[in-house]
């Protein structure tokens, strides 16, 4: 939507050079290349969203690196020092944490146009990793030359606070799943919100490839392995699904949404 100017922001200095490049995996990470957000195919879903003008001209004067990520690396791991807030361009990851006992919790999931790493802003480190799920490609936003920028934009400022906002919001859906919904219900609203995510980007809402094991949805729902195999073979029997390893054709999406009550994001 389109805000009426009433004041022209105060003009912001940029630096114009690439971003340091953080370091992927343990090796030297490429050359930054320009991304240019105004052009990005990505940026009705990504930073730009709600953006016009000259706040969209402001973004691209900065020099994003833009790096590829290899199946099964790290880009950041708790304690890092926190420097940037990362767009997927394309791939999926999952963030994850480590507990007391050595196991690993996943957090979430994140596919192409969202955003990675605002977990490092409270504490200037972050508190998850973020593993790459299959080769992809990511964008390093420097989060000290965006907070400079929405120094001089209002339209900005309320975009950081909807980027924050939409990880308390995602906190509180986790929450309510966990605390509320049983095994068949949890399934339902994970697959429901994959397909949703993915139809936002253009991609089919009824048939796709699962990037993530079934122990890794497990760990994010709180399911054991064994209650997330049988909830599909559940879910097939029903005629809700056909899954072939983790290929998954929803067969009665609305059937599927009548099996929980609430959203996840």
């Amino acid at each position: 939507m389109k805000h009426e100017a009433v004041l022209a922001p105060a003009p912001v200095r940029v630096l114009r050079r690439p971003v340091d490049a953080p370091v992927v995996g343990g090796d030297a990470a490429p050359t930054p290349l320009k991304t240019l957000c105004s052009n990005c195919h990505l940026r009705d879903l990504c930073l730009p969203c709600g953006l016009e003008g000259s706040d969209v001209q402001r973004l691209d004067s900065l020099l994003f690196g833009r790096r590829r990520i290899r199946t099964g690396e790290t880009l950041y791991r708790p304690e890092d020092r926190f420097q940037f807030i990362y767009a997927v361009r394309s791939g999926t990851f999952k963030s994850s944490l480590t507990l007391a006992d050595g196991r690993e919790q996943v957090s979430g999931f994140h596919m192409a146009g969202e955003l990675m790493g605002l977990d490092g802003v409270a504490q200037g480190r972050h508190a998850s990793a973020a593993t790459a799920l299959e080769d992809a490609e990511i964008c390093a936003i420097p989060y000290t030359h965006l907070s400079e920028l929405a120094a001089g934009s209002s339209d900005m400022q309320m975009v950081m606070a909807r980027l924050m906002s939409r990880e308390i919001v995602r906190e509180h859906s986790l929450m309510m799943l966990l605390g509320s919904m049983n095994a068949e219900e949890r399934l339902a609203a994970f697959l429901i919100n994959l397909s949703q995510r993915l139809k936002a980007r253009g991609y089919s809402s009824h048939e796709f490839h699962l990037r993530m094991s079934r122990a890794e949805i497990g760990s994010y729902l709180g399911m054991k392995l064994e209650t997330v195999s049988r909830t599909f073979s559940a879910f097939q029997q029903q005629r809700l699904l056909e899954v072939d390893k983790r290929h998954i054709r929803i067969l009665d999406l609305e059937a599927l949404a009548r099996a929980f009550q609430g959203p996840i994001h």
